[in-house]
């Protein structure tokens, strides 16, 4: 059986995590949380990042920090997980979905002014499958229209835009560490802070409201409750187990995109016979493999190919259902203009299996059985 995903593990989890156990420090902000953080920061060159329990988290911590309020709207693509919707929902706002480009399947960014309103407030451009959004014109229209702009980049650690790594270039970047993803906690996210006059704010929110933060700097004597907050620090068991992977998240990283090369080297015959579409990077991004995906003709197409190799023991899978034909969709949110390709691309998108680890060999089985198939 050729699984669909296989949690990254390199072989010093264990280790690490014993090493949190005896220092005696196991909750949140212990010494490898530090570690991560820093990682994050040198790495990304972001102001200041915050590892969080999830991405979900992140971007809740996010809709705080924009001041989104009962009312607010938020711009979003439909095609997206639900967290990205449900952190600004919780906050009271309105949830306003517009179409996708066909060839990245990000938001479209020509679409994205005519849906702002005076009650606009927040941007959220999601960089699907590690490949950003079109940035620079969704910053020049939060500029002109004074919108925040919280980058939804739980796919997107190690990707970037222009040289910018993804999650440094909005207000807010938004990291994911699930099992599913690039590098894994289990479950946690971070949280990155473009501005400094953001990072105390964030501080507070994530210690439960309280300036705790400054206290065990040494910056005052005792510390209190301040403001609204909630409690958004992951265990340092958990941000060892992750730093393992971020000491080799190079090695990782060119392991993921030898094998997206190879997916599509060997399917390529497939989208030039018009078969098949395969994943496009624009020119001014790097992605990090964090998908391989394909688009059948259709839904019917897709379901058999699916069962297809899953009677060859291979798993592959559908993705996002697009949030506004959901029933949370249709009650917190609303469509603005023309659903183009939003629901039909994906009907048609496939994902394949990968990961850290994949083998060459399994790879050119589910090549040559997709090839089989399309014969």
């Amino acid at each position: 059986m050729i699984k669909f995903n296989v949690p990254p593990f390199t072989g010093k989890e264990l280790e690490y995590m014993k090493i949190a156990i005896s220092e005696g420090k196991i909750c949140g902000d212990g010494c490898f949380t530090k570690k991560c953080n820093e990682w994050i920061e040198n790495n990304t060159k972001t102001e200041k990042a915050l590892l969080t329990t999830s991405c979900t988290h992140a971007l809740e911590m996010a809709a705080l920090l924009s001041d989104v309020r009962p009312g607010d709207e938020v711009i979003m693509p439909s095609f997206t997980f639900v967290s990205t919707a449900d952190a600004f929902v919780l906050r009271g706002a309105k949830i306003v979905f517009v179409d996708i480009r066909p060839d990245t399947m990000n938001i479209d960014e020509s679409l994205i002014e005519e849906a702002i309103t005076p009650k606009t407030k927040v941007i959220v451009p999601v960089h699907y499958a590690g490949v950003s959004c079109e940035m620079d014109t969704i910053m020049d229209i939060a500029s002109r229209h004074g919108l925040k702009v919280v980058e939804d980049a739980a796919q997107g650690v190690m990707s970037s835009y222009k040289g910018k790594a993804l999650g440094t270039i909005g207000d807010f970047g938004c990291y994911s560490f699930h099992e599913t993803k690039n590098y894994s906690m289990g479950e946690g996210g971070a949280l990155l802070i473009r501005d400094k006059k953001d990072v105390e704010p964030a501080e507070i929110i994530r210690e439960k409201g309280t300036n705790r933060s400054k206290f065990f700097r040494g910056q005052i004597d005792k510390y209190t409750w301040v403001e609204q907050g909630s409690s958004y620090l992951p265990s340092d068991l958990n941000a060892a187990y992750l730093y393992a992977q971020l000491e080799l998240a190079e090695e990782i990283n060119n392991n993921r995109l030898d094998s997206w090369q190879s997916y599509k080297e060997g399917l390529v015959e497939l989208q030039n016979a018009g078969k098949i579409e395969l994943p496009y990077i624009p020119k001014d991004c790097i992605h990090n493999a964090h998908m391989f995906y394909l688009k059948a003709k259709d839904v019917e197409e897709r379901t058999r190919l699916i069962d297809y190799l899953k009677s060859h023991d291979i798993l592959s899978v559908f993705h996002y259902v697009p949030l506004h034909s959901a029933p949370a969709g249709i009650k917190y949110g609303r469509f603005y203009g023309e659903d183009r390709y939003t629901t039909k691309e994906s009907e048609r998108l496939l994902r394949l299996p990968m990961y850290y680890g994949l083998k060459k060999d399994e790879i050119e089985k589910i090549v040559e059985l997709i090839n089989k198939f399309y014969r």
